[in-house]
């Protein structure tokens, strides 16, 4: 088994799933806001951290702000493989010129982007299916207001600007949108839509885009495949099917209102995930099935 020490900062839903489902040593570094209280004096928001498998012997919590050059110095301290989860623009490069100070230690590192810093273009129908040499098109996203397609575009180009520079060994995972049980009572804002489908939102409109969806099983899969094999290289699609949210509401047995946003279809090529030995992503069926049994479980439905 995988032996590292490991760096997750931010993004709780697949920290959560690592934590539980992993065999590892993990330090998660936390971004602070002034808009809200610090995660780690927060004991509603991560006190069930504690109580994952294994956590008493492989979870340190460790303070750091994404904005704040140098602040993750400590967090990847002794660290072998990093892995990034949604960064910001700024907090991209710092987090890497840390692992660079570090680059004794840290053999590998591996920052999540998505599947919206490649498929956020006029020709993605044409260009389908898409693959890591396709990305986002930085004024197709001003141009539509997609403004998280259009952080995630610039992160990730910025990552690897530098890793070029930094000689750091670099390989991105790209997940589309993420779907999978709560591991915390408190849902993520990807897993709020997800609920107030389920329950039904007041204005009774949904999003009128059609995206890729993935399990988060898959996701935490592919990082690992990511960070273990030595051939992984690049960026590695971490997609199943393709939907627009509007079968995806109609499977939960909900209506799709008429906003208007983008729509194109595409497919994405996973070929690269696939020949590292994720053959078989989960079905949306399967994504929602355990997402709406969790959500039974923790009596929000």
């Amino acid at each position: 088994m995988l032996k590292l020490h490991l760096c997750l900062p931010n993004s709780f839903f697949l920290c959560n799933s690592n934590i539980e489902r992993l065999s590892m040593i993990w330090i998660v570094g936390v971004r602070k806001t002034d808009q809200q209280m610090l995660f780690l004096c927060n004991l509603e928001k991560v006190g069930y951290l504690w109580g994952l498998c294994g956590a008493k012997e492989r979870l340190k919590l460790v303070k750091a702000d994404l904005m704040e050059e140098g602040s993750f110095d400590e967090a990847v301290d002794g660290v072998e493989g990093e892995s990034l989860l949604d960064p910001c623009i700024k907090g991209t490069v710092n987090v890497l010129k840390s692992c660079s100070r570090s680059k004794c230690s840290i053999k590998r590192v591996v920052p999540t982007s998505s599947c919206s810093a490649i498929r956020y273009r006029a020709d993605a129908q044409q260009e389908s299916p898409l693959s890591e040499s396709h990305w986002s098109d930085v004024e197709y996203c001003k141009r539509h207001n997609l403004w998280y397609a259009y952080a995630k575009t610039v992160a990730e180009q910025e990552a690897w600007r530098v890793a070029g520079e930094e000689g750091i060994d670099l390989v991105v995972v790209n997940p589309s949108f993420v779907v999978g049980p709560l591991i915390s009572s408190h849902p993520t804002i990807t897993l709020l839509l997800v609920l107030a489908i389920l329950k039904g939102a007041n204005n009774e409109e949904y999003p009128n885009t059609t995206v890729g969806f993935v399990h988060a099983d898959d996701v935490v899969a592919c990082h690992l495949k990511a960070m273990e094999e030595k051939r992984a290289s690049g960026r590695l699609i971490c997609s199943s099917s393709v939907f627009h949210w509007s079968e995806v509401v109609s499977m939960l047995k909900a209506r799709c209102g008429e906003q208007v946003g983008d729509s194109n279809p595409h497919r994405m090529d996973t070929k690269k995930a696939q020949e590292l030995g994720l053959t078989a992503f989960k079905i949306v069926d399967q994504m929602f099935d355990d997402c709406i049994k969790s959500f039974q479980i923790d009596g929000l439905i």
